[in-house]
């Protein structure tokens, strides 16, 4: 279980320091799928960041399985059992598909295994094994290789920033049953999903929107999600498109 206690996170800007969150209270405990959403600019992402250890929180505390983890690194946070999917994830240059995977597992993978992580992302598994993570990839496939490696690396917390940006529709499908499965066989983990596409948000145990840089709502999907549906807060999901079309949804907003 996370416990986050009076968290703020406060920015250096050109105009001066912002303060981007303020006071925020969450438990996240073991066994559960939370979404976070909200207005963009509110915080939801700097939460998810903060969580992960990428920043350092300005005020407030982060406890991990009764361990305080406020000052401790993304590396120490990775080591404890915290994984993190980035919005832009990262290149590496001279790293392979499936040596990426096998880092992330902590061990050897057989080649299925690893095939069953990058199918499951909606990737042909045999066209990526070998390739490296680097520009000739595009962003849409490094964002499906990184949620690959997070799912690989069974974190007993794993974080996912907005995964549906760069995904093309087809893909998202896969998407969503892949959280689907891991919501299904989570126990002493839990997930959290920076998001606020709705059919994503539908896979919710729980709810939480942060505006202006506070909680504003909480509470099982139920309860919390109808009032979000037809908000920006939940965009729509996969709408119809003629066969020759390559939708692609990023920052929440759906090209065709």
């Amino acid at each position: 279980m996370i416990q986050i206690r009076n968290l703020a996170y406060t920015a250096k800007t050109d105009e001066g320091e912002r303060e981007i969150l303020r006071g925020i209270d969450l438990d996240i405990p073991d066994g559960r799928l939370i979404v976070v959403t909200g207005p963009n600019g509110g915080g939801k992402s700097t939460l998810a960041r903060l969580v992960a250890g990428i920043a350092k929180p300005s005020g407030g505390s982060i406890v991990f399985d009764g361990r305080d983890i406020t000052g401790a690194s993304i590396t120490e946070r990775a080591r404890l059992g915290i994984g993190f999917a980035f919005q832009q994830p990262v290149r590496f240059k001279g790293l392979k598909v499936m040596d990426l995977l096998a880092i992330a597992a902590g061990r050897t993978l057989a080649k299925s295994e690893a095939c069953d992580y990058l199918v499951s992302v909606g990737l042909c598994a045999n066209d990526y094994l070998q390739r490296e993570v680097n520009s000739s990839l595009s962003g849409g496939e490094l964002k499906r290789i990184e949620i690959a490696t997070v799912i690989a690396k069974a974190s007993k917390v794993s974080i996912f920033d907005e995964p549906e940006a760069g995904i093309d529709l087809w893909s998202f499908q896969s998407l969503i049953d892949t959280f689907r499965n891991m919501r299904r066989t989570i126990a002493n983990s839990s997930i959290v999903i920076i998001s606020h596409q709705e059919r994503i948000l539908a896979i919710a145990d729980e709810i939480v929107v942060i505006k202006d840089g506070l909680i504003a709502r909480h509470g099982p999907k139920a309860a919390i999600l109808p009032s979000l549906i037809g908000t920006s807060m939940a965009a729509p999901g996969c709408p119809k498109f003629g066969r020759g079309d390559v939708p692609v949804i990023t920052e929440g907003k759906i090209h065709a």
